[in-house]
């Protein structure tokens, strides 16, 4: 008899995501925004459980590969093993297909999993949501996009951002574009600036958001030479630029 070979990791390994339970830990603030050579995607550290801080130090950042970054809000341990499970499938099927997956096979990839999720976060358990930026390299493209929690995706211009906390600074993307332009155009400091002060404002109004005051936010940056973390020393001088400038503080 011929089996025949899987044709996707997640057949390869029978994926199929666990219940969650009411008591897990839950993370927000993420965001990604483009700017001129590429897309910036920042985190807080904070993850709670109910009125608890369990952790200031969680990672909700994570590239699946060079041109792939994913920032996580939400159930903290679903959306890791998710991310897992989506950078092990990239990976066989750049090893099976000899050629890396399409941006469009990577967000339906995404998508997937989301969906795959749906019914256990429709009932309040393990509900996360990912924001991603990805660099497509045939059309030299970046592209920023989010999505819902059945799976379904949106681009955005050049923003997005997901957790609690970004519903307290939705409306300061729009009104920065409409003062200073679109993010896509301006250089990389600019906007790393914008995007701090935005999380700080987000840890202000939103108790599960973590401010930087005692650990730096997760930054990351993808451009045409792939992902890393931000120099951490242009992250450090720049936190607390905004830090000083805020006027909640004396």
């Amino acid at each position: 008899m011929n089996v025949a070979p899987p044709k996707t990791f997640a057949e390869l390994v029978s994926f199929n995501l666990p219940a969650s339970t009411p008591e897990e830990t839950h993370g927000t603030t993420v965001l990604a925004v483009r700017y001129k050579e590429g897309v910036l995607t920042l985190a807080d550290r904070r993850a709670t459980a109910g009125n608890l801080i369990m952790y200031d130090q969680a990672e909700k950042v994570m590239p699946l590969d060079d041109s792939t970054v994913i920032a996580i809000s939400g159930a903290f341990a679903r959306s890791i093993e998710v991310c897992r499970f989506l950078k092990h499938s990239f990976k066989y099927y750049r090893r099976i297909s000899l050629t890396e997956l399409s941006v469009e096979g990577k967000l339906a990839e995404i998508s997937r999993a989301l969906s795959q999720n749906a019914a256990g976060a429709m009932q309040g358990v393990g509900v996360f949501i990912p924001i991603a930026g990805l660099y497509d390299k045939k059309k030299d493209h970046f592209g920023v996009y989010f999505f819902d929690i059945a799976g379904a995706r949106f681009q955005s211009g050049g923003f997005a951002a997901a957790g609690s906390g970004s519903e307290r600074i939705r409306g300061i993307f729009d009104y920065l574009v409409r003062d200073k332009g679109p993010f896509e155009e301006r250089p990389l400091k600019e906007v790393l600036e914008d995007a701090l002060t935005m999380l700080d404002i987000a840890a202000e109004l939103d108790s599960a958001t973590g401010g930087f005051e005692r650990f730096l936010p997760i930054a990351n940056v993808l451009d045409r030479d792939g992902t890393r973390p931000l120099d951490p020393k242009l992250l450090s001088t720049t936190a607390d630029k905004v830090l000083k400038a805020s006027v909640r503080r004396p």
